[in-house]
């Protein structure tokens, strides 16, 4: 079941009917409780996308059906404040979350991560009343949120006139914006060096999105570029700003607490990694025990391919290690949820945040990013070698796992993070903070 959207320069996007999952709006109805009913709810969301995920790959279909299922689910809520009907859980439950969400469904793992992290985007960079402001709005509303925010691309800029500031340019890459309710902006103050972040909403004629987002992996995240002309926003809205002297405030912008948006988005990223590897793992492991032959002219034959030696040997390695790596993504996440539990609030508290603490907190991040990409890249390849030839068919779908991975772990330089961990190990340096750090 499926539809055909007609933009506004004449593109025809297909996409899947939300009510394809019409059903889950009532059996979702109230939200969990507490941080083990959160995480059978992901489970349950990635049981239902876990049904047809090759299918859908395949189709490469604009994901607004299945972010329906999202906001049904109540995982879009669950960080929020209870106060305006959020689950008020830590970043360590969000990044279970989206991992569980990625072992059935890589591209709805990362949307997931990426609305998680932009929803909250006014708490760490945003004043105490714009942060309130925004939460309100967004759990309310149960709103999706997408970002376009792509630090290398230095040609959207903006302008001040009078009350308000307008965005004009152009983004190689935004996340998940064509289905979200409101985007993220990002753009450089015309004339300044200075960087200024403001949500707007979606639909409007003035974001146009080229729908060319058709690369390997990561095929339903609606990744593709972005042109903005004339967006409006209230210099009110301008995060983390004194719209007085039209300058980023030192209490919110000027702190070590002010960057922490990085290493919590570096985390997004591994955990949806280490969610597509463990997929894969389990995909491969049942493919392996129901199709898998064992290979007769190895001298040493056995009668089913799960007695074979180099099969049992590699799966029980690929355990291992993502054994190893759920541990330091679990224990990076209790990082971030001490850092936040301790620093979140008022512009004062913020500012307690030491450098120190900041760059330690990188390095669990960036310890957690180099693990999962490599033993992530590792497992979703070697699979085909205990599963066997037939498994490279398009109707298996085993490589969607290893292709989601590769495209998005490239999204900046992993050798950089090893490096950063090499100054840290050898001359007890943490890192200072970037747009990727």
């Amino acid at each position: 079941m499926g539809s055909i959207d007609t933009t506004s320069n004449g593109a025809q996007v297909p996409f899947r009917d939300p009510a394809v999952y019409e059903e889950y709006r009532g059996k979702w109805a109230s939200l969990p409780e507490d941080a083990a009913g959160w995480l059978r709810r992901a489970q349950e969301v990635a049981d239902v996308l876990a049904v047809d995920a090759v299918l859908r790959d395949k189709e490469n279909k604009s994901p607004r059906a299945e972010v329906e299922l999202l906001k049904h689910s109540g995982l879009l809520k669950l960080l929020g404040p209870k106060k305006y009907g959020g689950g008020e859980q830590p970043w360590s439950v969000g990044y279970k979350a989206i991992r569980k969400v990625a072992e059935a469904d890589g591209s709805i793992g990362m949307l997931l991560g990426y609305h998680l992290l932009w929803s909250i985007t006014a708490n760490v960079v945003g004043s105490p009343e714009q942060a309130d402001r925004y939460q309100k709005l967004i759990i309310e509303n149960n709103y999706f949120i997408g970002g376009v925010v792509n630090p290398r691309d230095n040609d959207l800029k903006i302008t001040s006139e009078g009350d308000n500031i307008v965005f004009n340019g152009f983004k190689h890459f935004n996340t998940g914006g064509v289905i979200s309710d409101l985007t993220v902006l990002e753009g450089v103050l015309d004339g300044t060096t200075d960087h200024i972040f403001a949500f707007a909403p979606t639909n409007q004629d003035g974001i146009k999105f080229s729908h060319d987002w058709n690369n390997v992996g990561l095929r339903l995240t609606e990744s593709g570029s972005v042109k903005l002309e004339n967006i409006v926003v209230p210099w009110s809205d301008a995060l983390g700003w004194d719209t007085t002297q039209r300058k980023p405030d030192p209490a919110i912008l000027g702190i070590p607490f002010g960057s922490l948006l990085l290493p919590t988005i570096q985390l997004v990223f591994s955990n949806f990694y280490l969610g597509i590897a463990l997929g894969a793992q389990d995909y491969a492991s049942k493919y392996t025990t129901k199709n898998t032959r064992p290979w007769p002219f190895g001298g040493d034959n056995k009668e089913r391919a799960t007695d074979e030696f180099y099969i049992l040997s590699t799966y029980g390695n690929f355990h291992a290690h993502l054994r190893a790596a759920v541990a330091l993504a679990n224990q990076a996440g209790a990082e971030v949820d001490k850092i936040y539990s301790s620093y979140a609030g008022e512009a004062g508290i913020r500012a307690k945040l030491t450098a120190r603490e900041r760059g330690e907190l990188a390095e669990w991040v960036a310890s957690t990013k180099v693990v999962t990409t490599d033993t992530g890249l590792r497992v979703t390849a070697g699979v085909f070698e205990v599963t066997g030839a037939k498994a490279t068919s398009a109707k298996a779908g085993l490589d969607r796992f290893w292709r989601d991975i590769r495209t998005h772990s490239l999204h900046d330089p992993v050798a950089y993070k090893n490096r950063e961990l090499g100054r840290f190990q050898l001359l007890d340096e943490v890192p200072e903070p970037t747009w990727y750090t």
